[in-house]
Order: structure tokens, then C-alpha cells, then sequence
């Protein structure tokens, strides 16, 4: 049976993270009573993120170029490569003042639920380390069990090589995701990170 277009947008609207039925209901008559031309624009920004974006060669930040702005700024410290779990993350990071690089991982370690290392960007982060120019790498994951055991995994793979291993201070609360974090949390974290020890 084929859905009326409001019962469509709101079973749509239900597939995204956090919005349960009432609230897509809501959204859905809030689009429902904008402008036209309003409305245009949500759908076309939707699919012009769908066609246009995609993710750094080198750090997967979301990108429309083969290279992120960051990556491509010679302004920052490229030696100095802040380890996030989701480009979520690096909006949050930039706010604090950091001028080092990212890497992207595209989430935790959650054997569980089947996402192992092969499954995240940490070969491509040990390849950025090899290259012999990196001098230090901040693990900032979440300070919760999956954030914890990736970041020791990293530590793990990257006492390898002659490059410094620090993980995010305490700032944050244990147990919370990192994009609820605010600023002033997330600078007191960067300034009081400290090395992993292996």
C-alpha cells in the first residue's frame, strides 16, 4: 500500500538518528507549512551533500575536493595528528584552537557488534606515521569502554615507531559520547593530555 506523501516524509524522518515518531510528526507538519521555496532548499542541500560530499584521501573528513580544507592548509601543524572517532568530532576539536591535522577513524572498536580494526581507519593512520613526519598523535575517542579499548589499540600498534602517543586528559566525563561535549571541556582535555603507557 503506497503512503500519502506526509506519512511518507515522516517514516523517512524516523530512519534518522535520535527522532522517534513524534518527533518526525512534528517536523514533518513544520515542513509541511514552510514555503515552498524553504522547503526546496532542505531537499536540495540533502541532495547536493549526497552528490558532492565525500571523504579526504587523507584524513576522511567529509570533503567536496579530493583533500579536506584542513588537510590542504599550510598553516597547521601536519606533524601533530589529532585521532577523532567521527568528522562530527573535528567541529567540536576546531573550536578549541587546536592547529594540528586530523584522522578520522569512522568509529570504535565494538567486537560485539562486529566493527573491528579492519573496519576502521587505523591501518591508514599507521601509514600516515610511518612516512617519519608525524611527532605526535592524540587519541581524542570517547572516554568510554569502546573509546578506551581503541585508543589502547592504537597505542599498541604505534609503540612502534619514533612518534609521540597521548591521549586526551579527563576533562570529558567518563561514559559520555565526545560530541556532547562543550568547548571549554574539550580545551581543558587537550591541554592536559598525556602520553599512553605500553
Amino acid at each position: 500500500m503506497k503512503l500519502n506523501p506526509l506519512e511518507n516524509l515522516i517514516e523517512n524522518l524516523c530512519k534518522l538518528p535520535g527522532i522517534g515518531r513524534k518527533t518526525a510528526q512534528r517536523l514533518a507538519f513544520f515542513i509541511m507549512s514552510m514555503e515552498e521555496k524553504e522547503a526546496l532548499q532542505i531537499a536540495d542541500s540533502i541532495i547536493n551533500l549526497k552528490k558532492n560530499a565525500r571523504y579526504c584521501s587523507v584524513c576522511f573528513n567529509i570533503t567536496q575536493n579530493e583533500k579536506c580544507n584542513i588537510c590542504n592548509n599550510t598553516e597547521r601543524q601536519h606533524s601533530v595528528i589529532c585521532v577523532v572517532e567521527e568528522p562530527s568530532n573535528i567541529v567540536l576539536i576546531e573550536k578549541t584552537g587546536y592547529k594540528g591535522v586530523y584522522h578520522v577513524l569512522g568509529g570504535t572498536l565494538s567486537p560485539n557488534e562486529g566493527i573491528t580494526a579492519e573496519k576502521l581507519k587505523i591501518k591508514e593512520l599507521e601509514e600516515r606515521v610511518k612516512t617519519g613526519q608525524i611527532e605526535e598523535v592524540i587519541i581524542a575517542t570517547s572516554p568510554n569502554t569502546k573509546g578506551e579499548l581503541t585508543a589502547q589499540w592504537i597505542a599498541d600498534i604505534l609503540k612502534n615507531y619514533k612518534v609521540k602517543v597521548s591521549r586526551i586528559a579527563y576533562g570529558l566525563p567518563i561514559g559520555i559520547d565526545i560530541e556532547f561535549a562543550d568547548e571549554v571541556t574539550l580545551l581543558k582535555a587537550l591541554e592536559g593530555r598525556k602520553p599512553i603507557n605500553v
